[in-house]
């Protein structure tokens, strides 16, 4: 059976920016998330880079109130069944091998998978994913050739992450084929090293106010 992400479009659709988060410490990940839901930004990706990222994730999605919660980094179906075992509300990868789409098959957590090609793009595509990461965006292309794609490949809608910052953010999400970019400036390491939340709540309050669809 293929599986379709459309589960995930509400879920992307309710924001511009998702935070794209490696958490070291576990003790910083439920006051990071709760800084970040403050200021708007209440979809978080929680990247399996770090031997905390489990229970990180696992502590926001017991304690944070209005997070959504997924893991990011999925590269296989061990780690699939790790996201359904946690309660993660969805799975992002940076990109789309066939034995990681045949576990998607079986996973119950919707997967927002990676393409950086047309190709890539029109692999998923033929997999039911109309939604899908576009990564590494800016080593990929950009802003311009994700636009080009846009006409030929009328069907999806990305979520660029790769150097998406503040200064490229607004440029991405005026293209009709954006639904939402991901980005990990809203937590600087300093700031969540040093207990910076109000920095980080105002970081992701200016980042939560970008708009859609409007040209920069």
């Amino acid at each position: 059976m293929t599986r379709s992400n459309i589960a995930l479009e509400p879920v992307l659709q309710s924001v511009a920016v998702i935070p794209v988060l490696i958490i070291d410490d576990v003790a910083t990940a439920v006051p990071l998330a709760r800084a970040l839901v403050a200021g708007g930004l209440k979809v978080l990706e929680i990247t399996l880079r770090t031997e905390a990222a489990l229970e990180a994730t696992k502590a926001i999605i017991d304690q944070v109130e209005g997070a959504i919660t997924g893991l990011g980094t999925v590269l296989n179906a061990g780690q699939m069944k790790q996201a359904e075992t946690i309660g993660a509300a969805f799975m992002v990868s940076p990109g789309g091998s066939p034995a990681l789409l045949d576990a998607a098959d079986d996973c119950s957590v919707p997967l927002l998978p990676g393409a950086a090609t047309a190709g890539e793009a029109m692999t998923l595509l033929e997999r039911g994913y109309g939604l899908q990461k576009f990564f590494p965006a800016e080593q990929a292309g950009g802003v311009p050739y994700l636009k080009s794609l846009s006409s030929p490949l009328a069907g999806i809608r990305f979520c660029p992450t790769g150097g998406v910052s503040p200064d490229n953010a607004g440029s991405y999400l005026s293209l009709p084929n954006v639904i939402c970019v991901g980005g990990s400036w809203v937590a600087p390491a300093d700031a969540v090293k040093s207990g910076d939340w109000a920095r980080i709540e105002d970081l992701a309050r200016t980042a939560a106010a970008l708009k859609k669809g409007a040209a920069t």
